[in-house]
């Protein structure tokens, strides 16, 4: 089918080129056409990650995704090889909004402990705000399937999947830097942080998970939290 406006073909029509997948979809690699867009990859990542939440990872497949972004499969894979890479930069931009504000704070606080209470404050409010975009990078079990690991070394920064280990690097490294000053008791900065990231997490998920318990004031349950994380971990002198 020509597109008649542009005189190009239309990339919903592109033919593909390989084998099939084993679920009788068309298989990559793809040719590329002409009058791929911007637009339309936001469009499929949209789609897909309403699918990924209504559906769960485990049970979307391309077909879906390609109906709900009203393209065909076979122009789905011209942007995408596969479900994996699209949950991974729906992630990555995430990631890469938490991590823009991280380093804002980074910036402009300059005192190692009131830098890792206003990140966390950051991280808990930005879970709250974007709850869709929390349960697929942070709740969903896709992670496991697609061997994300938070505490991998990060070599190229630009990878796809590396933005959560970036995140986790800030979190980390300003509780070694709160350890080296003195503020927090223990001599294990991993451990310290993943206490933290877990009780953060924890109250994200259940204000998420949970939204009809009759739930105490929202600023106060945040507040409440790192005070009784940061105060249990403070080190003698300083509590």
């Amino acid at each position: 089918m020509e597109d008649v406006r542009r005189g190009e073909p239309d990339p919903r029509d592109a033919e593909p080129v390989g084998a099939d997948t084993p679920d009788g979809e068309a298989a990559r690699p793809y040719r590329k056409r002409k009058g791929e867009g911007h637009v339309r990859r936001e469009e499929i990542l949209a789609a897909a990650k309403a699918v990924f939440i209504e559906d769960g990872y485990e049970n979307t497949t391309i077909r879906k995704i390609a109906a709900r972004a009203h393209v065909s499969p076979t122009a789905l894979y011209l942007y995408f090889p596969d479900k994996d890479r699209i949950l991974i930069e729906i992630c990555d931009s995430t990631f890469t909004r938490l991590i823009d504000e991280m380093s804002r704070i980074e910036r402009e606080e300059r005192d190692p402990l009131r830098r890792l209470r206003h990140m966390m404050e950051c991280y808990l409010r930005f879970g709250l705000k974007h709850p869709d975009e929390y349960r697929l990078t942070f709740m969903a079990k896709s992670l496991g399937i697609l061997g994300v690991n938070h505490k991998s070394a990060v070599a190229d920064m630009d990878m796809p999947g590396t933005k959560g280990p970036q995140g986790f690097a800030k979190l980390l490294g300003i509780v070694a830097d709160c350890i080296s000053a003195g503020y927090l008791k223990g001599d294990d900065p991993e451990l310290t942080a993943e206490l933290i990231w877990a009780g953060g997490h924890g109250l994200v998920s259940l204000l998420i998970t949970h939204p009809h318990f009759p739930w105490s004031d929202q600023e106060a349950l945040i507040k409440g939290m790192l005070d009784m994380q940061l105060r249990g971990m403070l080190a003698e002198g300083h509590r």
